[in-house]
């Protein structure tokens, strides 16, 4: 053995540091297992409301925080597919705890006046609201000079008007009961901007402005508020998606297809609200690097996405 080696043997093998080191290890599993637990207590038993509950990461979270204990409250514009998902998560058998038949309540996130009725619709289901996940969305690809306005607003009604007018309807009895937690679902392009996808990044970062500042004047009322960025996660949201026209994209995009399952995804949701984070960014290496490129070199950063759209263009005129 190296002489270097022999040492660090002989240090770690001393009275003095194994006990040291094997009672931090201790402390950090103690630590551990009081955050699971507490954790799980946070949601078991909560009223939460899940929006587009019927696919992708909606359902996912259906799926664990039923199993999770969670009262559900679980929304959509499909009362089939809302109907399907409840009576798979009632025969349902994944989990030792007990678990509640959920709720359903349909309604268009776009249309404001249905949403402040959906509101008092789910009020009445428990009388009360404690977790308020806002999900669902609608993603966009084309050009902004090819794009209408009417494309823009429809974004914009959905992905942002839809969940304010709903977050608003529920605040007072949350306020009330001073107790809640509202949870906004959405993007890395919440924080940046990439070509092609200028009215879901400018919904999304309207989103996270209106969170950011609900937070803030919140906290005086014991309101919690958490707003969770993803990055690419392997649902049908490109599929979805609109188009300069309005029409549907219908294609699955390269990087959606590479990115995360809806089901991990949903488990680092779970996570973010238990642990009552504040703000977080569920992204690999690059998605994440990229916030901070934005901001510590922004020309650098504007390079690379002008860049990017002349290589998107160029692959769409091949």
């Amino acid at each position: 053995k190296s002489p270097l080696k022999e040492k660090v043997m002989d240090l770690m093998s001393s009275t003095s540091i194994l006990p040291l080191l094997l009672g931090c290890l201790g402390i950090f599993g103690i630590y551990q297992l009081l955050q699971r637990m507490r954790m799980k207590a946070y949601v078991q038993n909560t009223v939460v409301v899940i929006t587009g509950a019927t696919s992708g990461l909606g359902r996912e979270c259906a799926r664990v925080f039923h199993a999770a204990g969670a009262k559900l409250v679980l929304c959509g514009r499909n009362v089939e597919a809302l109907e399907e998902l409840t009576r798979e998560l009632t025969a349902s058998h994944t989990t030792q705890k007990q678990t509640h038949k959920p709720y359903t309540v349909t309604f268009d996130l776009a249309d404001t006046g249905a949403t402040v009725a959906a509101a008092a619709e789910i009020l009445q289901c428990f009388g009360y609201v404690d977790v308020l996940i806002n999900n669902a969305g609608i993603s966009y690809r084309g050009t902004i000079t090819d794009t209408t306005v009417d494309v823009d607003k429809r974004v914009m009604e959905t992905n942002y008007f839809g969940p304010i007018a709903l977050t608003k309807a529920l605040l007072p009895s949350m306020i009330k009961r001073r107790q809640g937690h509202i949870v906004t679902i959405s993007s890395i392009q919440g924080k940046i901007s990439i070509p092609f996808r200028s009215a879901y990044a400018a919904s999304k970062h309207a989103t996270q402005a209106f969170f950011d500042c609900l937070r803030a004047e919140m906290e005086q009322d014991g309101i919690q508020v958490t707003v969770i960025s993803p990055g690419y996660i392997y649902t049908n949201l490109s599929v979805n998606a609109i188009t300069a026209d309005g029409s549907r994209y219908g294609a699955v995009d390269k990087h959606i297809a590479q990115g995360r399952s809806p089901a991990e995804v949903a488990q680092d949701v779970l996570a973010a609200v238990g642990k009552r984070k504040k703000d977080v960014i569920v992204a690999d290496l690059l998605p994440s690097l990229a916030i901070y490129l934005r901001t510590l070199a922004p020309g650098l950063f504007f390079s690379i996405m002008a860049f990017r759209a002349r290589k998107e263009r160029k692959s769409k005129n091949s």
